[in-house]
């Protein structure tokens, strides 16, 4: 977000002092609005959102000093900086302790107080980052790799940030359409703005209207995430599990750009970027009635689709390695290498739950593995694999090197194909790229092998002889 766009709030009571004010930071780029007083200070926030306030201590009626201490236990976000030609030390302190950024005295300095907006504008931000960094779920600030199927999609993610439109992160569950969304923020000219996201299959339907929209009710006022991105971006993930009057109430906020709040009467004005994210199949959601096909064709323009984890293994290593430091710094867990035969396991599983798995999957065995180095067997037991596999490593006896040299090697490759299947959850299509053959030519081995399909496998068959 561009200087251009700051909004600052000037609230005093002498109108030559705030037309100067205004005129001089009008100058240097800023928005700046005006309130006389405590009660049109506090009409104007209802209606806005602004970027910081500058708020006299002095003033008929309610003084700045009071109005900060309501604006305080309300939980107001912005940065406020106090102004006044008669505070005592006491009072500058009082106000430091309710929240104020700074204080400066009149007459006022101008270059004091441009450099204290600018300080406290950056302040704020670098404060926002950090809550956005906290909340992430995991640390990676990118898709991370350097497979050709994510340098693709990071290519994808830099053209779509150079223009403004609503975008679709279509991919599923776990890829990391979060992760993608924030860098798709960071590479915009939105980058300065907040990023706010909302998941929407984790809010109860009734719910999800004052998350989006806020509420007012008997006096109260809670502002909801579009407020709340204002100037910014709003990443509603699972956007498909949205009621369909709330799909049409966003539909219509987004294109008037104001929003009237849950129980309210006013509109408010909002300028906030949408990216949704969804693992359903929208179009089909569409034709089903189950979401609104003029949402849809908006959102669509601009559809991009999160590579899956399995398509691109090669990346593995990398996202290890990030996670490995993260589990580090945030939780102090001992690095771990992975052995090569770990490596090959991972590279070889099937990622039904994606990047989110593989996270999941190395925080786990950062936590309870031994020794420096987490072996295949700590790999499969973590997923799972090792009472699966179970017949495909079972070792060989005597009695496997009887017989001609035609039957040995039918023996090894339903063992070979065996225990590939089940590293792959008797995925055909996977397996076969695995072992290097194609699709038909799996199906036609598996027939003369007589190796079931995972459908086909009757209870016991794992302990039936070939004879």
């Amino acid at each position: 977000m561009e200087a251009a766009r700051l909004k600052i709030l000037i609230v005093d009571d002498e109108p030559d002092i705030c037309q100067t004010l205004a005129d001089i930071l009008e100058d240097e780029g800023y928005q700046v609005e005006t309130a006389g007083s405590a009660a049109a200070a506090e009409v104007f926030l209802r209606d806005q959102m602004v970027d910081l306030v500058l708020l006299d201590i002095w003033m008929p009626g309610e003084d700045g000093i009071s109005l900060l201490r309501r604006w305080a236990e309300a939980g107001l976000e912005q940065p406020v900086v106090m102004m006044s030609g008669h505070a005592t030390i006491e009072t500058a302190v009082q106000a430091t302790k309710l929240g104020a950024y700074d204080f400066v005295e009149k007459p006022l300095s101008l270059d004091k107080t441009l450099l204290t907006v600018a300080h406290a504008l950056e302040a704020s931000r670098l404060q926002r980052e950090n809550r956005d960094l906290r909340a992430q779920a995991g640390w990676v600030d990118r898709p991370s790799g350097d497979s050709p199927a994510i340098r693709q999609f990071r290519e994808q993610l830099t053209r779509v940030a150079a223009v403004d439109s609503w975008a679709l992160l279509l991919g599923e569950a776990g890829s990391g359409k979060e992760v993608a969304a924030r860098y798709l923020h960071r590479q915009s000219r939105r980058a300065q703005g907040p990023f706010v996201d909302l998941r929407a299959a984790a809010i109860a339907r009734p719910n999800v209207a004052i998350e989006l929209f806020g509420n007012e009710t008997q006096g109260k006022l809670i502002r909801g995430r579009l407020e709340v991105a204002h100037g910014g971006t709003l990443f509603i993930d699972e956007i498909a599990d949205m009621d369909l009057e709330t799909q049409a109430r966003l539909f219509s906020a987004l294109q008037e750009k104001r929003i009237i709040r849950v129980g309210g009467t006013t509109p408010v004005p909002v300028d906030v970027r949408v990216i949704a994210g969804s693992a359903q199949d929208l179009s089909q959601a569409v034709q089903n009635g189950q979401f609104r096909s003029d949402l849809y064709y908006r959102l669509s323009a601009l559809p991009l689709r999160v590579p899956p984890l399995a398509s691109r293994v090669a990346d593995i290593p990398v996202l290890i390695e990030e996670f490995v430091r993260f589990y580090g710094a945030r939780d102090g867990l001992p690095g771990r290498r992975f052995s090569p035969d770990s490596m090959d396991v991972l590279s070889h599983y099937p990622w039904p739950g994606n990047v989110r798995e593989l996270q999941n999957l190395v925080e786990r065995l950062l936590i309870l593995a031994e020794g420096p180095e987490i072996s295949a067997e700590e790999i499969e037991g973590a997923l799972g694999l090792d009472n699966r596999m179970a017949l495909a490593n079972s070792n060989f006896d005597e009695d496997d090197f009887g017989g001609t040299l035609k039957r040995a090697r039918e023996r090894f490759e339903r063992a070979f194909l065996e225990y590939h299947l089940a590293r792959n959850d008797w995925n055909i299509a996977r397996t076969a790229e695995v072992v290097g053959l194609e699709r038909t030519h799996l199906y036609r081995k598996l027939k003369n092998l007589n190796i079931a399909l995972k459908g086909e496998r009757r209870t016991g068959d794992e302990g039936e002889d070939e004879g």
